[in-house]
């Protein structure tokens, strides 16, 4: 948000409500507005860029004569530049090409050596004196374009101003004083009132503790104009009154459209506005940056071809799929929903509600009779139709923080008025109130009812003594209306708040006008005693510290993802919460699992030639079916998940086996170091689960080859396995690529709070293979779990039990082999061989008889 202090100050002065909003200087505001307003991004001394830069008055004006559209001119400075050849009279030659360029107009110069201000923050072009096609240029005559004012470049500027030849332009429009101070646009998310020059005087008086007086016209019950001349009649249909709870419009005859004055298009560009239109459509954006109120005008005689009707009429309705609009610019768009509020014109769509208004309907030169509208609109509409066409307009900025419709008329009442004035423009129609505001609003005033508050309530907040008195004073200096009762007060916040609705934003008010620098300085009272570390950020350091010393790398995806690539892991989208206003389409669904984020960076690594890598998140996960019983609010569930991948060719190379048992290793690894050593694995085939959450985070692995892991008295940890030939084709993954995705609640739950270290026998260990030969049916892990359950080693051992291979003849598929490898060591002496071959004796024989497993 741009202020303009010279226009702060012709407010003030103009509406005799306050005096100079700097009286200590510029710096010393900036401090006060940074202190209880608003952030100071910058402040820019406007009229800086034009030191050096007259007005001056052309003498004479002739043809060049080697050159049809070139004119030599001599100007009259006053004498002021020093330096430059003047002829006998004292004038100054000056070589130009403007069309209007003409004796006893009054124009501005730039001498030689001043920097044409619309190149200074670029490529500074300092002007000097050249031969032109023979003659002599003794700097330019400028437009508005070289000025840094506006884009026209048509014309020289003529000065509309009384001022003497050699009068500078700063002080010929009175910038001499001037500057613009920006301020963070987010502090005023609440107060949609700051976002006008009117707003920002009121709370410059404010903050410096004096009164306010906003100008007459700016009332909630203005004096509506008359009909001044033949009737212009408009209809207003307005089917969603919800959406568009106040539509004001009135039509004016007979307009003059012309170049606004110099003055109003200097403040334009000062607020950042480079690209002044029209008298008309200047005035709307003049108002709307005063008042922070939008207002849009639309030519009345294009209205009538449009609707094709004896009169115009303007309808609000919502976007129909496949409407198509013209916007002012030239950008076509096509709609594609029903969400946006359209202005139509006899079912033709001439705006958008609160966005932009239509190419087809636009002011210009030709116009005579113009519609000006004055509306409120739903905030949260507007800001979703903004984000979705990507139209983010300065009505759009307004509109989004919830504009009050109780200011609409006095808007209204004032263009037309000014109008009138200064364009010519007589009244033709009665005003149009298209009022759906309730009534006791309306009559109350205010869009909340009054706030009772105590003085000790707004004390015990603030950590002050401050009077009731002082409070109310501090209230109505901002035009409230506060009635004091003792120690009570009665808070009526005037028609344009928005934010007041509550004791605690009185509070806020109070604390923010009084000033927050004068506030005490307390330091909070706090035990000493060590807070409790929390459990599971004690949990996530201590799995990041283990899988990191282990060689992965740790990733931190967006908590959103894009639907498709739900698709492409076989995950329902349904299932998950989407997002209503994305603001990326590669954002639209909370994630139902953190395996398919690894995924989708896979490839991307791959191809940036790392050739092997491990990733690792932890991070939550949402779905639908997953509520938080006691609020009714979606719940998080805490996920950690692993995906370890090798290119094609390294993997040939390095890797014998199946992925499935990289990532269980890794698996294995992590679980130890947290204690939980009893694991389970079972085949992920026949394993069903019901909840969409549940569903979700097994459908990117292949059940055939992954395993659901739980520790021995059945609790689930997690999946674990290798990915389904479509999720890698669709993501182009490598062949050589597993991973898991445990639930770190029950990690938190099973892992152990002492300390997982083991020592290591210092006798000798002793390994021996065992194969066996199995029906095929017979699932890896279950052989696994029984062997791991039925050694029975000698006491005080230590014993591992680790796959060494699996083999399946292609001419038998009906059998496979699979080959452990068993280590054990004792803490008491050293093992003999004839021991361990008893061991693996007995658990053969087991398994023979359980399972029908041989020995080979």
């Amino acid at each position: 948000m741009k202020v303009s202090l010279n226009t702060i100050r012709f407010v003030n002065k103009h509406y005799e409500s306050a005096g100079d909003p700097a009286p200590d200087g510029v710096d010393k505001l900036v401090e006060k507005i940074g202190a209880q307003l608003a952030a100071v991004e910058d402040v820019i001394t406007f009229g800086k860029q034009f030191e050096g830069i007259l007005v001056v008055k052309v003498v004479a004006c002739q043809s060049h004569g080697n050159a049809d559209k070139l004119k030599v001119c001599l100007v009259d400075d006053g004498g002021k530049v020093a330096d430059v050849e003047r002829d006998a009279n004292g004038h100054v030659q000056i070589v130009c090409g403007a069309p209007n360029a003409r004796e006893g107009i009054l124009a501005v110069w730039i001498p030689p050596g001043v920097t044409v201000p619309s190149t200074a923050s670029k490529d500074p072009l300092v002007i000097k004196s050249l031969d032109i096609r023979g003659q002599t240029s003794h700097g330019m005559m400028a437009s508005l374009h070289e000025l840094g004012i506006s884009d026209d470049h048509s014309g020289i500027l003529e000065v509309d101003v009384d001022a003497a030849p050699g009068t500078s332009f700063v002080e010929a429009y009175n910038l001499v004083d001037e500057a613009v101070i920006e301020m963070e646009n987010k502090m005023f998310t609440h107060r949609p009132d700051c976002f006008g020059q009117l707003g920002i005087a009121r709370e410059l008086e404010g903050i410096q503790q004096r009164a306010y007086k906003s100008p007459a016209w700016y009332t909630q019950n203005p004096t509506l104009p008359a009909i001044e001349t033949d009737e212009l009649k408009l209809e207003v249909h307005n089917d969603i009154p919800n959406l568009v709870p106040r539509f004001t419009a009135v039509t004016m005859a007979n307009v003059t459209v012309k170049p606004s004055p110099v003055w109003s298009q200097i403040f334009l560009a000062e607020v950042g506005l480079l690209r002044p239109i029209n008298n008309i459509v200047d005035y709307t954006n003049f108002f709307m940056l005063e008042t922070g109120q939008p207002l849009h005008a639309y030519d009345y005689d294009k209205l009538l071809a449009i609707s094709k009707q004896p009169e115009a009429s303007l309808e609000v309705r919502t976007s129909r799929k496949g409407d198509k609009i013209t916007l002012l610019g030239g950008k076509q768009l096509e709609l594609k929903d029903e969400s946006t509020i359209l202005i139509t014109s006899g079912d033709v769509p001439v705006g958008i509600g609160g966005v932009m208004g239509g190419a087809d309907t636009e002011v210009d030169a030709n116009t005579k009779n113009i519609v000006l509208e004055c509306a409120n609109f739903d905030m949260y509409t507007i800001r979703r139709t903004a984000m979705q066409y990507g139209l983010f307009t300065d009505a759009v900025t307004r509109f989004t923080k919830g504009q009050s419709p109780l200011q609409n008329l006095a808007v209204l009442a004032k263009i037309v008025d000014e109008i009138r004035q200064f364009a010519g423009g007589k009244v033709a129609s009665a005003v149009v109130d298209d009022n759906h505001v309730p009534e006791e609003i309306m009559t109350r005033g205010s869009l909340y009812p009054e706030v009772t508050v105590s003085g000790k309530f707004i004390n015990d907040r603030l950590g002050e003594q401050l009077s009731a008195q002082d409070m109310a004073k501090l209230l109505t200096n901002v035009e409230f209306e506060v009635q004091v009762s003792g120690e009570e007060l009665s808070v009526k916040a005037p028609f344009w708040r928005t934010d007041i609705e509550i004791p605690e934003d009185v509070v806020e008010e109070v604390g923010r006008l009084y000033g927050y620098d004068h506030l005490p300085l307390v330091l909070p009272k706090r035990n000493i005693k060590p807070v409790q570390q929390n459990a599971m950020f004690r949990l996530k350091s201590q799995v990041r510290d283990i899988l990191s010393s282990a060689g992965a790398n740790e990733l931190l995806t967006y908590t959103f993802v894009h639907g498709e690539l739900l698709d492409k892991v076989g995950q329902n989208r349904d299932t998950a919460f989407q997002l209503s206003n994305a603001i990326s389409p590669d954002l639209q669904y909370y994630r139902l699992s953190l395996i398919p984020s690894l995924l989708e960076r896979v490839q991307p690594n791959l191809k940036s030639g790392y050739a092997e890598f491990a990733l690792f998140e932890m991070n939550p996960v949402h779905a639908k079916d997953f509520i938080d019983k006691e609020t009714g609010l979606p719940a998080e569930d805490y996920r950690l998940a692993f995906v370890f991948a090798a290119d094609d060719k390294l993997a040939a190379q390095a890797y014998k086996g199946s992925p499935f048992y990289q990532a269980r290793e890794y698996l294995v690894s992590l679980l130890s170091e947290l204690g939980i050593t009893d694991l389970e694995f079972m085949s992920g085939e026949g394993h069903e689960p019901q909840e969409p959450i549940s569903q979700a985070a097994i459908a990117p692995f292949e059940k055939r080859r992954g395993a659901i892991v739980k520790v021995k008295d059945g609790e689930f940890i997690g999946e674990l396995g290798e990915f389904r030939t479509a999720v890698r084709t669709n993501l182009k993954l490598p062949k050589f690529i597993a991973g898991f995705e445990l639930d770190l609640g029950q990690l938190l739950k099973l892992a152990s709070t002492k300390s997982s270290y083991v020592p290591l026998p210092r006798f000798p260990k002793v390994e021996q293979d065992i194969s066996l030969k199995v029906p095929a049916k017979l699932s890896y892990s279950e052989l696994y779990n029984f062997l791991k359950q039925n050694l029975q080693p000698p006491a005080k051992t230590n014993f591992w039990l680790a796959p060494l291979d699996i083999y399946q003849n292609d001419q038998d598929k009906a059998i496979k082999h699979i080959t452990f490898r068993f280590t054990v060591a004792s803490y008491e002496r050293t093992l003999k061989s004839e021991e361990v071959n008893g061991i693996l004796d007995s658990v053969a024989a087991a398994a023979k008889t359980k399972l029908g497993a041989e020995r080979i």
